[in-house]
């Protein structure tokens, strides 16, 4: 008897760590940004695959892609963040955002460095790992999907750096990869913040 209130109660303790632990994830990234993000990736790389000859259309081609997937994303990231109540408006709530930008501070530098010495070519694979890195870099306030998520863009992108085939002047196997993952991101970003209401509700 007394052994049956101890596992009800351990039980009762585990649900409401379990509970605890999925309040705390970060669910200030939405998802529809997110897939719409993708989808402006591989519009791009199409675009540019059809009308783009010179290897500076493309760079301001992949540099318009950028601007749009940041104003989207981190826009969404701050309206999300002023409608939160005033007591948890703060910087520890939008902490987990952060966590990403080293990797990618580091893809800013590792571009600018393969386009000064001149090698493009190596610029999709080295984008795809450190923005798989900033995926896994997120784990404890992630879903751990998106984890597994990074280990995709660093698959896809060793390919990418390995392959003697990857030639900058052809985008669009690049935009599939991040059309797929980003599409995958936000499926998952969707259904976690959705999980997460759930659960404010009880």
């Amino acid at each position: 008897m007394i052994a049956n209130h101890i596992h009800d109660a351990l039980g009762q303790v585990r649900r409401l760590q379990g509970l605890i632990l999925e309040k705390r994830k970060f669910t200030g990234y939405s998802g529809s940004a997110r897939i719409l993000g993708g989808s402006v990736a591989l519009l791009g790389c199409v675009l540019m695959a059809l009308y783009s000859e010179s290897y500076a259309a493309h760079l301001l081609g992949w540099g318009c892609i950028l601007v749009v997937a940041l104003a989207v994303n981190y826009g969404a990231l701050m309206l999300w963040f002023i409608q939160l109540p005033d007591r948890e408006r703060t910087g520890r709530t939008i902490a987990p955002a952060f966590d990403a930008v080293p990797p990618l501070a580091v893809g800013a530098v590792l571009t600018a460095a393969l386009l000064l010495r001149g090698n493009p070519d190596l610029l999709y694979g080295s984008w795809m790992c450190l923005y798989g890195l900033a995926h896994t870099s997120c784990r404890t306030a992630l879903p751990k999907e998106n984890w597994y998520l990074g280990f995709y863009y660093l698959t896809a992108g060793s390919f990418f750096l390995l392959w003697p085939g990857t030639n900058f002047m052809i985008p669009w196997p690049a935009g599939l990869v991040f059309l797929v993952g980003e599409w995958i991101g936000g499926t998952i970003f969707h259904r976690h913040k959705v999980e997460a209401m759930e659960h404010y509700d009880d």
